[in-house]
């Protein structure tokens, strides 16, 4: 299991402690820093690689979400707040999980697999991009691993029909299984993982393998494997592009 460098930035002492506690109760983490000011928490995440930063959203000088908007896209956010209503405006950024404090063990360590879950599948992606360019053509499959019930899941791309969000979980609907997996990822990571030639976000909740769809209606809605899914509104623009191409095709 990849080992993961975090980092807290909290303007409360007593959250910080907490956070620290569970850190150290989670192996796969090293915690590299702990800052109750944003200013200075700022300037050593630009001296040094951090993977995770458990961060607080209201905070003095510079709060939690100007400092996200600062950070390497490779360096993924885990806001920490007592404040609900930032949930939404958390994953416009490049926040992976929100915990609503006080925050309870087993919610950290869910959002902490998240991040492992995020990062293995950034590294086999590179490993898959490496091989494809030594591979023949007849060699070439692309592929993902999703960490399902503890374990990694080598999965084909060709294989998944849709993905649905929910809550804390992202559901892999794939051709010949009864079943979804499911793994702890937000849509957001997952539209990262995916090529966008092959995936298109539709709704809120769902992502089709566009060579999956069987029929669309007057109405938008999508016709794939047995599910029939409306695209909404904020993506139906995107997806009208995809049916003119594809027309236009032939």
């Amino acid at each position: 299991m990849r080992n993961l460098k975090c980092m807290i930035v909290d303007d409360e002492p007593l959250a910080i402690k907490l956070l620290e506690n569970y850190v150290g109760r989670t192996g796969f983490l090293t915690l590299e820093g702990a800052f109750t000011d944003s200013v200075r928490a700022l300037e050593t995440l630009r001296e040094k690689p951090i993977d995770i930063v458990f961060l607080d959203i209201q905070m003095p000088d510079l709060n939690g979400m100007e400092l996200s908007r600062m950070l390497s896209g490779r360096t993924r956010i885990i806001f920490t707040t007592a404040f609900k209503e930032y949930a939404f405006d958390s994953y416009e950024v490049n926040a992976l999980d929100f915990l609503l404090k006080p925050i309870r063990y087993n919610k950290f360590v869910a959002a902490c697999e998240k991040a492992q879950q995020w990062f293995d599948m950034q590294e086999q992606a590179a490993v898959l991009q490496s091989s494809a360019t030594m591979a023949t053509a007849a060699d070439k499959r692309e592929s993902i691993f999703l960490r399902v019930d503890g374990a990694l899941r080598h999965i084909h791309l060709n294989d998944i029909l849709y993905i649905s969000g929910m809550k804390d979980y992202v559901m892999f609907y794939l051709e010949n299984e009864r079943r979804p997996l499911v793994t702890h990822l937000t849509m957001r990571a997952v539209e990262d993982m995916l090529p966008p030639a092959s995936f298109l976000r539709v709704h809120r909740s769902f992502i089709v393998a566009l060579k999956k769809i069987r029929s669309i209606d007057r109405n938008n809605c999508i016709y794939i494997g047995e599910e029939i899914i409306h695209v909404t509104d904020a993506y139906r623009e995107t997806f009208t592009q995809f049916v003119k191409n594809r027309m236009a095709e032939g």
